[in-house]
């Protein structure tokens, strides 16, 4: 397992390290490239974001050196309040594309906020959010069958429709065994959202999910309570009957992950996933994760299965830290993965290393900075790995600078 840097275009917005935010695949339509939909997340501060952003491919040079580009949509209308814990899925009705947002916790109102509880969360309102991409409008739904807000659930999409499998109510701390199924008609007027809750589901919080066909899951991960992991696995496929589940037999889990605490991970794309376990010990061990890789494969006659191809990595030589949320994977043509692998041919090419004064935003500078990146000490607590970046819309488009040459309190 090797993780690489990759750099951000010059003219993408900040995307700041973001825990437990809604992530939507949203496939190449109608001429529009393949992005990333990303919405709320904790910051490292604990703050709660409520910004979209929209993450694509800027650019692709050889020796897998990728370009990203982060541009942060703005909403209007029925904008989504900061939260996490919560689902971004993208529906197709009537040759019309929409984001259905759903879920979540966020912080307690500040009427109801008090020294005791300050830092105390709640469910959302239990409210759809309709969010048209293209305008950025955003629309609230209230529906009589969704009677109380929930978090850390799944969202499945086909078509029209979305389903919301799991998840957790915080007001009565249950996990409820429930299936609630969605539809979205994109009418030249109002949509029109039918919403039907079916007592057949599972009992599961942040679980991971695997694709392993066209509208085929594989479910696992997660925890069936407070202190209990969900070791089983699922199938599940949708269809235009609706949706069908199957238990699956589970890999060989190792020792590790049947010992572990918590664990977390996300799909890899194509059947496979990648599950992290936390390293646990005292004295901590240097190895912050153990990695583990999971393969869902199908069978001759078409029936999936399952198999543990559970691979233990601890090289992290010029790895950057990971986040518990899901994992972006954006696919490859088949030319470009042809010098990707650990043969022979992976060696060393200077062109390989970026060069952060040209494509790195959080460099670029007044010209009176002082601040060196490759000496720099942290100076707000919000700067991790960099020093921290504001956007200064002076000059022609306007251009990045350092927080401690505007001379900005951190509470600014």
């Amino acid at each position: 397992l090797k993780l690489r840097a990759i750099s951000f275009s010059n003219n993408s917005s900040y995307l700041p390290p973001l825990r437990c935010p809604a992530i939507a695949h949203f496939e190449p339509h109608d001429g529009s490239p393949e992005c990333y939909l990303i919405h709320g997340g904790r910051t490292p501060n604990n703050e709660l974001s409520s910004s979209l952003y929209m993450l694509s491919v800027d650019s692709r040079g050889c020796n897998r050196k990728v370009t990203l580009c982060c541009q942060e949509k703005e909403l209007v209308g029925d904008v989504p309040s900061a939260r996490y814990g919560h689902t971004l899925s993208v529906i197709h009705s009537r040759g019309k594309t929409a984001c259905i947002l759903f879920g979540g916790r966020s912080y307690m109102p500040p009427t109801e906020r008090t020294t005791e509880n300050w830092n105390s969360v709640v469910d959302c309102p239990p409210q759809i959010f309709l969010i048209d991409l293209e305008f950025g409008c955003c629309t609230a739904h209230t529906l009589p069958e969704l009677t109380d807000g929930q978090s850390f659930h799944v969202a499945l999409a086909r078509e029209d429709c979305v389903y919301f499998l799991g998840g957790h109510i915080l007001s009565s701390d249950c996990r409820p065994l429930r299936l609630i199924r969605l539809r979205v008609e994109l009418l030249l007027g109002s949509p029109v959202l039918t919403c039907t809750v079916l007592n057949e589901g599972l009992t599961i919080t942040s679980a991971i999910v695997a694709p392993v066909g066209y509208h085929e899951y594989i479910v696992f991960g997660g925890y069936q309570s407070e202190t209990q992991k969900r070791m089983e696995c699922t199938y599940i496929g949708l269809d235009d009957v609706g949706v069908h589940m199957e238990p699956r037999e589970p890999p060989q889990w190792t020792s590790e992950v049947t010992h572990s605490r918590t664990w977390f991970g996300g799909s890899l794309g194509k059947g496979s996933a990648l599950i992290a376990i936390p390293s646990e010990g005292n004295p901590a061990p240097p190895d912050a994760y153990h990695f583990y890789q999971v393969n869902f494969q199908k069978e001759q006659d078409g029936e999936a299965s399952t198999q543990g191809c559970s691979q233990e990595s601890t090289d992290f030589e010029d790895s950057a830290p990971l986040e518990d949320s899901e994992e972006l994977y954006f696919g490859r043509e088949p030319h470009e993965l042809e010098y990707s692998s650990d043969g022979e041919r992976d060696t060393y090419n200077e062109e390989d290393e970026e060069d952060e004064s040209q494509t790195g935003y959080w460099i670029k500078c007044c010209l009176a900075c002082q601040v060196d990146p490759n000496t720099w000490e942290p100076y707000y607590s919000t700067e991790l790995t960099r020093p921290a970046m504001i956007f200064c819309s002076r000059g022609e488009g306007g251009h990045w600078v350092h927080a401690q040459c505007m001379e900005l309190p951190e509470s600014l």
